[in-house]
This record gives C-alpha cells, structure tokens and sequence, in this order.
C-alpha cells in the first residue's frame, strides 16, 4: 500500500500567480468559457462518431480516442484552475498535487502515442489503400487504443508512486499547476530513482512514438513524391489536419519543457503562464476543430445532424 503521509508538507504553494485584484473574474469567465467550448465540441464529435455507424471505422475511432483524451486531459487541468484564478492563497493539497500530474502527464503520452498510431494509420491507408481493410481492422484498432490507454497510466502510475514515498524540505512550486519535475526538485530525501526513471520514461515518451511517426511520413512522402496527381491529392487531405496537431502538440510541450527548466525571468510572467499551459489549452478546441472541419464524412455527419433537430423543432412549433 502507498504511504500518503511521508512528506514533511501536506500542501504545496503555486508560486506562479500574481495579485491580479478584480480582474480574476474576467480570467475567470474566460477560462470557463473556453473550457465550456472545448467540453461541447469534443463531446459533441464522440456523440457523432459513436451514434453513426458509417463512422466505425479505424480512422474514426482513433479519432474519438483523441477527443475522449482532449476532455480527460482539459477535466484535469480547466476545474484546477477555475479555483486557483478565484483564490486569494494558491495552495494545493499534496494528494491533490500528484493527482494533477497523473492526469497531466497521461494526457500528454496518450495525446503523444494516439497521433502516432493515426500516422501510421494514415500511411497503410495511402501505402497500400487495397490492403487497408485487412492490415487495419475494427479490432486491431481497438486494441491498439487500449494499449495506449493502458501503457500511459500504468507508466505514469509508477512515477506516481515514487513520488508519493518523497520526503520534501520545501513546498512552492514555481508553476500555476503541478509539475512533476518542479516537485521533484523540493525532495530533500534520495531522488536517484526518481530522475533514473524520469530519464528512461521520458526518452520512451519521446522514441516509442516518434519512431513510427518518422517511418510513416518518410513513406507517405515517397508515394507522394512517386505518385500521381490523385494521391498526392488524398494524402495531403488526409495528413494535414494529422501534421497540424502533431507539430501543435509539439511546440506547446516544448514552450511547457522550456519554461520550467530555464530562467524566463525576462519573459512577462502573463505570457510564460500561457505557454506553459499552451499544449493543454489550445490541442483540446484545435483538434475537433480541425478534424471535423477536414473529415468530410464528419462535416456531413454533423450537418445532418444539426439539419434533423432543426427541422424537429420546426415541426413541433408549427
């Protein structure tokens, strides 16, 4: 069993806000309204995807597992934040603290490896379209889905637990949320184990999935570059809004990394704020977005959607 009460503090300080008076309340209805925008958009495209069996394809539920990812990672970090933009003391309960790290932290690997699989999805589909439906069933899909589900929480389940038995001799973490990094640095006790495992799971966050990205795009641009006017044409509709998130995703990971390893004392403290919450702020509305706006069997999806419960509501008024 995990000892809960090993640390000297049972609180951390966010050293990151500032005394921003009555403006909290705009900050506050700001950050309400976007993540009201990113619960309704992602929520509304599952519905979509899961209610429309046309859409129960490999493509479509790699998707759906993105967006079911978009409202877990904006669940565990938009209420934090609503209460600490309202607070006068920024202080977090140690339980609560590593609970946010869990939740960020597996986000951020199963966001990382489900763009990975949708790479290489998108290259058997572009490589070699005859053989698609064979080499990219309705069950390999999903059990891809479930291994990356799987993986993440149970990589980061460990780094939980090594964190739990830490015994720390400071509590303010310069940040406006939980950082696993930022936390570690407080331990006064041995983090040898800590840093050894942050290393080797770091380096697996990075090459487990950038490996199949690399391979897959070195592919798809051989067919494009080899191919004729057509394929070119459905590879770049179909990797765009794929390459887009990617890099996204990316940049905003590097902003995160940047800012909590470096002094950005230089930088306005508004602006390192957001960029150190860009890639769990702006991914989640970017993705649906994207997605539901270039997949055309999504749009029509939608569209009929919307056109049935307006004429519904039409025909119950008349």
């Amino acid at each position: 069993m995990l000892n809960l009460t090993l640390s000297t503090s049972s609180y951390f300080i966010l050293g990151s806000y500032v005394h921003i008076g009555s403006l909290k309340y705009l900050y506050f209805m700001l950050t309400a309204m976007l993540y009201i925008v990113i619960f309704i958009v992602n929520i509304s495209l599952i519905v979509v995807i899961c209610m429309n069996r046309s859409l129960h394809e490999p493509m479509y539920l790699f998707l759906c597992s993105l967006f079911v990812n978009e409202l877990y990672g904006s669940t565990g970090l938009f209420p934090f934040l609503l209460v600490q933009i309202l607070s006068d003391i920024h202080t977090v309960s140690a339980p609560l603290c590593f609970l946010q790290i869990f939740c960020v932290y597996t986000y951020v690997n199963i966001e990382i490896c489900n763009l990975a699989v949708m790479s290489y999805d998108r290259y058997l589909a572009i490589y070699c379209p005859l053989q698609y439906n064979t080499l990219m069933t309705f069950n390999k899909a999903v059990i891809f889905i479930a291994v990356i589900w799987f993986y993440s929480f149970v990589k980061f389940l460990i780094t939980l637990s090594l964190n739990i038995r830490l015994t720390f001799c400071g509590n303010v973490i310069n940040s406006v949320i939980c950082h696993n990094y930022l936390v570690v640095k407080l331990a006064c006790s041995d983090t040898r184990v800590n840093n050894i495992y942050g290393l080797f799971g770091t380096v697996l966050s990075i090459l487990v999935p950038l490996l199949p990205i690399i391979f897959s795009y070195m592919e798809i641009f051989k067919v494009c570059f080899s191919g004729c006017k057509q394929t070119r044409q459905k590879a770049v509709s179909t990797c765009t809004p794929h390459l887009a998130s990617l890099l996204n995703f990316s940049f905003g990971c590097c902003f995160e990394i940047i800012q909590s390893r470096f002094d950005m004392t230089s930088v306005p403290r508004l602006l390192r704020i957001i960029l150190s919450l860009y890639f769990a702020i702006i991914q989640p509305l970017l993705n649906p977005i994207m997605f539901g706006l270039q997949m055309s069997k999504i749009r029509n999806t939608c569209k009929r959607v919307f056109c049935y419960k307006m004429l519904t509501r039409h025909k119950d008024t008349m």
